[in-house]
């Protein structure tokens, strides 16, 4: 891997579906609320500047010493036979309070696995599952059939590029939960950095060979706050400690929540621009809403009206995919369907839900080892209040950008949640110098989309849709993920 002395920062498109229909609306509603409440005069919410715990108790960090040995899962219920390892299980963070993180563990898939990089990657929401969508549904080894019972391969898993860490964070969502319950009503940005640093120090320590591994962070939606307040928290403990506790080279962020101001009027331009709100609704936003992250007064009568009429015009749509297909029926099906990686399954959460549901499966990943009051859930339902969620996260990509550390953002043009536009304000607002203008990149000698540097560690890619070959996945495993790590 090349080491620039400079910042490098990348954007990358990218059109492809991510997540399912009926999973999206959840994911909507998580951060439609808490959009909403932000918008809010006394909300309560705390939308300063990211702190993050600038002390860990030693007490955190546990000894992990053959725990690495239980977490093995030798094979999933219903998983074609693999060449790779794969452990689960969970990662104490407050022994007090009994709190602990599920995570899922890929190794790389080929003979070059101890010299691939280690990458984490995390969902959004906030409260919606890492195991749920990126293991599952967009990134990881597997997906499931529409039987609930059996799994195939995802040709374009990122494992074919690094070793990958899904994690389920804060405690609350998915397998990860606390013994206190009150923890639940105190989630919060720094919570979840905080806790996602001391999970990560603790897992090093039941994979040490990993500790001086090249390491990344990637995640979407609202990760976009996980992803950089975690390579903050990172930064700051290895310049405290003189040494590299993580060996963090880069950050990597998808359709990402970055900036309150930008990502709303992004949005609403989005949806404008793609005639899926009329221009009355569209004249009404822009004449009665503030999106201003300095605004603290209640948000008038006239706004929140046409805020209502945009999400009756939206309701029937998959805001994270305009133009894919609503799940019509979300029974399971006694034989599988055909598998499709292109043309994704828009019931596919069903499948996910069915089967992250089921007993063996479970006892086979070392997961609810607790014995949960409550099913396994795409998006937490147990997260009541979230504390603090700074207005803009752009100081934070700013700092890691001048601290030597690459910043990769991809966007596909289809999501209509943080769309490319959100993007594209976002980064304008940065006001980086331009290395390299916009030029297309090729796929099967079609333009595949659009990609440029700025000055520094930083590029930004983005992918057009369509259905050539260009705006498909690419046919040789792992070709985007290479590029973003290389």
């Amino acid at each position: 891997m090349e080491r620039y002395p400079f910042l490098l920062l990348t954007f990358f498109f990218i059109v492809s579906s991510m997540v399912a229909p009926i999973h999206c609306r959840k994911q909507t509603q998580a951060l439609g609320h808490l959009y909403r409440n932000k918008m809010k005069g006394g909300s309560g919410i705390n939308k300063g500047h990211f702190k993050p715990i600038h002390h860990i108790n030693n007490s955190r960090v546990h000894l992990q010493q053959g725990m690495r040995e239980k977490d093995i899962i030798q094979m999933l219920p219903g998983q074609p036979r693999v060449s790779f390892e794969q452990y689960g299980g969970y990662v104490t963070v407050d022994k007090s309070a009994g709190r602990a993180l599920y995570y899922f563990f890929v190794e790389a898939q080929h003979y070059s696995k101890e010299s691939l990089p280690l990458l984490l990657w995390l969902n959004g929401g906030p409260g919606c599952s890492s195991l749920a969508y990126g293991a599952m549904e967009e990134l990881g080894p597997f997906r499931v059939h529409s039987n609930g019972k059996t799994l195939y391969k995802n040709r374009y898993s990122w494992n074919y590029a690094a070793n990958v860490l899904f994690v389920e964070s804060p405690a609350g969502v998915g397998f990860s939960y606390s013994n206190t319950t009150s923890d639940y009503d105190k989630s919060g940005d720094g919570k979840t950095a905080d806790d996602n640093y001391v999970f990560l120090l603790n897992w090093l320590e039941r994979f040490p060979e990993y500790k001086k591994r090249e390491f990344y962070i990637a995640g979407e939606s609202y990760a976009g706050h996980y992803v950089p307040q975690l390579a903050h928290t990172i930064l700051l403990h290895n310049k405290k400690t003189n040494e590299t506790i993580v060996n963090l080279k880069g950050i990597l962020i998808g359709n990402a929540v970055i900036d309150d101001e930008t990502d709303t009027k992004g949005m609403y331009d989005y949806l404008e621009s793609h005639a899926l709100i009329s221009d009355e609704t569209a004249y009404g936003i822009k004449k009665y809403c503030s999106f201003s992250s300095d605004e603290n007064s209640e948000i008038s009568r006239e706004c929140e009206t046409a805020i209502e009429d945009i999400t009756k015009d939206t309701y029937y749509l998959d805001i994270y995919n305009i133009y894919a297909p609503l799940c019509r029926n979300s029974s399971l099906t006694v034989i599988p369907k055909k598998p499709s990686v292109e043309n994704f399954d828009p019931c596919s959460d069903n499948y996910i839900y069915a089967y992250l549901n089921r007993a063996d499966v479970q006892e086979a990943m070392h997961a609810n080892v607790t014995k949960l009051h409550h099913d396994w859930e795409a998006c937490s339902e147990l997260i009541g209040r979230w504390g603090d969620s700074p207005s803009t996260i752009i100081p934070i990509l700013q700092e890691l950008m001048a601290n030597g550390l690459r910043v990769w953002i991809f966007s596909g043009d289809t999501d209509g949640r943080v769309p490319v536009t959100s993007t594209k304000y976002s980064i304008k607002k940065m006001k980086l110098p331009v290395k390299t203008k916009w030029h297309p990149w090729y796929l099967d000698g079609e333009v595949g989309g659009l990609y440029r540097s700025v000055q520094g560690r930083f590029n930004v890619c983005y992918r057009k849709r369509g259905g050539a070959p260009s705006a498909k996945l690419p046919t040789k495993e792992g070709t985007f993920i290479d590029q973003a790590l290389s």
